[in-house]
């Protein structure tokens, strides 16, 4: 079986159990991606904790590249190219940060009053092992598509940069 990109939903009745299925699930196997919210009884809304595999390795990874592409510049060319692939790499990590929030926006109806929620992003061989986790927290579970909620989000986005006056632009005042 070929492996399944999904975002995989906890729901948890009771807002203060999420928290140990959080920290067992930063070791599913395929994990990319999980983030916890919390809806109080009167309906305020909290991310928890969020986590991502991987943080920082684009920027480190594009520092180091940079810095060896550097090298033919000599001295010089090793800082500026160090700092180009800093800011790339760190450009990249902002956008994938961004879409993860928007994608929380668009989850954030589905966190039941006095309830949490668990948004896993993960590529999975199996639903074996998320199920299971659920069922060890007591927690519901739902699966979407993630190149499908990915769509969803994109389409969000738009409907609200279009309902925005002057394409989004700020008032100047």
């Amino acid at each position: 079986m070929s492996d399944r990109h999904n975002v995989v939903l906890l729901t948890f009745p009771d807002a203060g159990s999420w928290r140990p299925a959080f920290d067992e699930a930063q070791h599913l196997p395929g994990l990319r991606m999980a983030a916890a919210m919390e809806r109080s009884a009167d309906g305020l809304l909290e991310i928890e904790d969020t986590f991502t595999r991987g943080a920082g390795l684009a920027t480190v990874g594009s520092s180091v590249l940079g810095g060896l592409i550097g090298l033919l510049g000599g001295p010089v060319g090793v800082l500026l190219g160090f700092a180009a692939g800093a800011a790339l790499g760190n450009a990249a990590e902002e956008h994938q940060a961004s879409e993860g929030g928007a994608g929380l926006i668009l989850l954030s109806p589905r966190v039941p009053d006095g309830g949490a929620l668990l948004a896993l992003e993960i590529k999975e061989s199996a639903p074996g092992p998320a199920d299971e986790l659920a069922a060890r927290h007591g927690a519901a579970v739902e699966r979407i598509d993630a190149h499908a909620f990915a769509e969803q989000v994109r389409a969000a986005e738009k409907r609200a940069e279009e309902q925005q006056p002057d394409g989004g632009a700020g008032e100047a005042g």
